[in-house]
């Protein structure tokens, strides 16, 4: 005989589809920072134009940063707060600074837009349109993470934590443990 198995209650910790989208594109604005990367890299290895110390540096550096966006899209899909917090502050305002300095320098130094199409070759427009891409990733994630839900998760997220604390504290004291 087959025992039906009930159909099991919806997740109250499953991440909202803004938490998720969010997160998401976290990992979509790093895909597109590899490939930025790589381009770069490509250039300047054709170019001759970097040292292998530069470049070993340069990877270096994103790559860590790479990593580090990656691991805290994954806390913020879990309800990490700190995770969205720093997201938002390091990536979502300084690293959009990074992202879009040095095109508003150049537009500020009397270039135009049709100027940078007309002088772009392939690989400056694909290099355009993954920063372009990055930077509309970035932003829409900051702001999924903001939504009214995704709030509502970061809050509720944040009490079964102090609860699972309370309650592991608790079993260990009754242990002996503290």
């Amino acid at each position: 005989m087959t025992m039906l198995k009930p159909r099991s209650a919806p997740n109250p910790t499953e991440p909202p589809p803004t938490v998720q989208a969010a997160a998401t594109l976290w990992l979509v604005a790093v895909a597109a920072g590899v490939f930025e990367t790589v381009l770069v890299v490509g250039d300047l290895l054709s170019t001759g134009t970097a040292s292998a110390g530069e470049l070993l540096s340069g990877v270096g550096i994103r790559l860590a940063v790479f990593v580090t966006a990656v691991f805290l899209a994954l806390r913020l899909r879990q309800g990490r707060n700190w995770a969205r917090w720093t997201l938002a502050v390091t990536l979502g305002v300084f690293g959009t600074l990074s992202l879009v300095m040095e095109p508003i320098q150049w537009l500020m130094d009397g270039h135009s837009l049709a100027e940078a199409f007309a002088g772009a070759d392939a690989m400056g427009l694909m290099f355009a349109g993954s920063r372009v891409l990055h930077v509309l990733a970035v932003l829409g994630a900051v702001a999924l993470m903001f939504q009214p839900r995704a709030n509502a998760y970061f809050r509720s997220a944040r009490r079964d934590l102090a609860q699972g604390d309370s309650a592991r504290h608790a079993l260990g004291d009754r242990n002996g443990r503290a």
